[in-house]
């Protein structure tokens, strides 16, 4: 490594790294708060005998799992305009990530919900619990446990998917690189430079759900 590629990532490193800390992590946290809040909501329509909600949860799960991220983010910001809607680059990531999240997140509840044994449900009627009782009291703290370890997957996978939004020209951590690659002419320097900046996150979010789960796993012990 040259001198002057040295002074590249100098220059850039703490600025990429404060971009992910205050664009890219906050962009995550809030779609993927948004996103389970759906997922769940999806997965509790596709678990009821509603016919109609039932379908419309089927085909936006169909829909949102068999289309690419990309696409989806390029139909939202260039192609809703041609509708009459236009959205800024913020709102549109928000939009395309948390609808992500929500298709995907709900698969992974709804499995968890469904692993609940059966009896658990009867246990719950049997103590004169409604339905909505025994889901709020006794099957989603259960499925909490079993479903916290997909969902962190999900919400790490999410964080480098934030990449993608890069295209709709939201300035996030990616983005910011492209604008230093275009600036110092050095693409493999900086775009391995940010490659270990998403590495840092990763790893050290891999951590935080490891601690978690063994938190929980005391917990439930119990």
């Amino acid at each position: 490594m040259s001198e002057h590629q040295f002074e590249i990532i100098k220059s850039t490193f703490w600025p990429l790294l404060k971009a992910g800390v205050l664009l890219t992590l906050p962009l995550s946290l809030l779609t993927f708060a948004l996103g389970l809040a759906l997922a769940v909501l999806t997965a509790l329509i596709r678990l009821s005998s509603w016919t109609v909600p039932n379908l419309i949860a089927w085909f936006y799960v169909w829909l949102i799992r068999g289309t690419p991220l990309l696409v989806q983010l390029f139909i939202i910001f260039y192609g809703l305009p041609s509708a009459g809607i236009t959205l800024s680059p913020y709102v549109a990531a928000v939009i395309g990530l948390s609808l992500s999240v929500g298709a995907y997140g709900s698969e992974i509840v709804r499995a968890a919900i469904e692993s609940i044994q059966k009896g658990q449900w009867e246990a719950a009627y049997s103590l004169g619990m409604t339905r909505t009782q025994a889901l709020r009291r006794v099957i989603l703290p259960q499925a909490a446990r079993v479903a916290i370890p997909p969902l962190g997957n999900s919400f790490i996978s999410l964080v480098k998917d934030t990449s993608l939004v890069s295209v709709i020209t939201f300035v996030e951590m990616f983005r910011k690189t492209q604008q230093y690659v275009a600036f110092y002419y050095e693409p493999l320097l900086l775009y391995c430079e940010v490659a270990v900046v998403y590495l840092i996150f990763s790893t050290l979010l891999t951590l935080l759900q490891s601690k978690t789960e063994r938190r929980l796993a005391r917990f439930y012990a119990k």
